[in-house]
This record gives structure tokens, sequence and C-alpha cells, in this order.
């Protein structure tokens, strides 16, 4: 039995030298897509985004401070504001999201969110949640929501409760203080807290498609403070328009995205 034996460990080692000089994996670096501006349109400079989206041609906002907290309908074309719905002065408004003939709005810390008519943004009940409230959107079937972690979380949007969850990663890090959120074409968009960069999330499993990066949209002498930072995506599927803005921004832009060399 010897020649057997050593005709298997000089296979083995002849496996194990061919895989020395074979030239490593290299895993692919996830494409960063850059922007053109191809519109601009008004937005107020007290207008803390927080909730942002594009409706059969209006801008809906959700904005945040205590005491200062709206959810608007507005014009986008002056940026005048169309109706208005102001939130109790102990609530911090955060992101919003239209299910049906609604709206639905959460607050950062108070576990408590509200529900309008969407045509008169009159209140017509409340829902309750645990954990933060940050960034809303939906898919046909769910709400997704965000709390400023890497952990996306699937809703029923007839109670609110958690369907599933997805943790956001690019390669094997893990993406932090996930935002604002619009979901287009099937992928999830997401503004990073203090971030110029826009991550594109697969919704089956969160890793990281794809990241849009928006430095120098809005110059840094056009921002308020340092928490002007981007935060605010918005679609219009039927011309098939992206439009971002941020906190206490002048401006809205409508931008088309620029792939990476190769793309």
């Amino acid at each position: 039995m010897l020649v057997p034996i050593l005709s298997l460990r000089r296979c083995l080692q002849s496996i194990a030298l061919l895989a020395a000089l074979l030239p490593p994996v290299c895993l692919a670096a996830t494409p960063v897509y850059g922007y053109k501006v191809v519109a601009k349109y008004p937005h107020s400079t007290s207008s803390y985004t927080e909730g942002f989206f594009y409706l059969n041609g209006l801008f809906y906002e959700g904005t945040g401070l205590k005491g200062h907290s709206e959810l608007m309908a507005i014009d986008p074309a002056t940026g005048q504001i169309l109706q208005h719905v102001t939130l109790p002065s102990q609530y911090f408004g955060e992101g919003i999201v239209d299910w049906g003939p609604n709206i639905y709005e959460w607050t950062w810390q108070s576990n408590i969110g509200f529900v309008y008519d969407r045509f008169s943004l009159r209140q017509v009940a409340e829902f309750h949640y645990t954990g933060e409230g940050w960034g809303m959107t939906r898919t046909d079937r769910e709400i997704i929501t965000s709390d400023g972690t890497s952990m996306l979380r699937f809703r029923n949007p007839k109670d609110f409760t958690e369907t599933r969850h997805i943790v956001v990663k690019d390669g094997g890090r893990a993406i932090e203080q996930l935002n604002e959120l619009e979901y287009i074409k099937g992928e999830i968009y997401a503004n990073i807290w203090h971030s110029d960069r826009i991550a594109r999330i697969d919704p089956r499993d969160g890793h990281v498609i794809a990241w849009i990066d928006l430095t120098g949209i809005l110059p840094d002498d056009q921002k308020v403070d340092g928490e002007a930072v981007l935060n605010g995506i918005a679609y219009d599927a039927e011309k098939d328009r992206l439009f971002v803005t941020g906190k206490q921004w002048p401006a809205i832009f409508e931008i088309k995205l620029v792939p990476p060399p190769g793309k």
C-alpha cells in the first residue's frame, strides 16, 4: 500500500504548489457613481429635512427640530408651501412615506407616529413603535425604516410591526447611521448621516450595490452650519427623475448618475 500513499502525497503537494502560484483572488471594489446636476429647485433654508418624497407633481417634506417640525406639500417650481401641518412642539419630526390615500410620519425618540389624509393633511390616526425613528420609504407591500444603525426594518403598513430586517454592509463592513430613504427600481437608496454619499442597497440581503458620491453638490459656504448635511432623496417614477437635498439647504437638485469607468 506504500505506492498509493506516496502518489496521494505527491498529488496533494502538486495542488498546494499550484494554489501558491495562482494570483490571489481580489474582491471587486463597490462601484462609486458620480453625478450631473440637470436642474435646481428652490428649498427653504428653514426646513430641517428629515423626510422627502415626490408624488403627483409635488414634493412632500417632513422636517425636524422640536417646535419646528412640519409636514408640507410643496410646489417644486416655486417652492411655495401649498399645504402644511405642524407637529406639537414636544415632537421631533422624522421620515415620511405615502401609503394609499395617507401619509405616515414618525418621530425621533417619542415612539409615536402620525397618519394623515394625503389630500387634506388632516391627522386620522396614530401609531407606536420601539426604538428611534429616522427614515422611511416603501415597496408595494411593505414600509422600510431606518433607525440610525446599520439595520433596515421592513414593516406591515397596517400595524407598523416588523416583518423582517436586513443589516447593510459594504463587503464585510457594516454601514452605520442610515438615514433618509427612497425605494428606486428595486433598490433602497439611503443617506448616511454626516456623509456626502448615498448607498444603493439590495433589499434582499442588505449588501451595498453601489455608492453615489455627491461631494461638492452644495458648497460649504452655502450651508448654515455643520448639521446642514445631505439628507433627502426623492424619485419621480413617471419621468425617471432623481432629486436630492439636505437639511436647511437653499436648493433641491435634480441629478443624473454618472457611472464609473467601465460601467
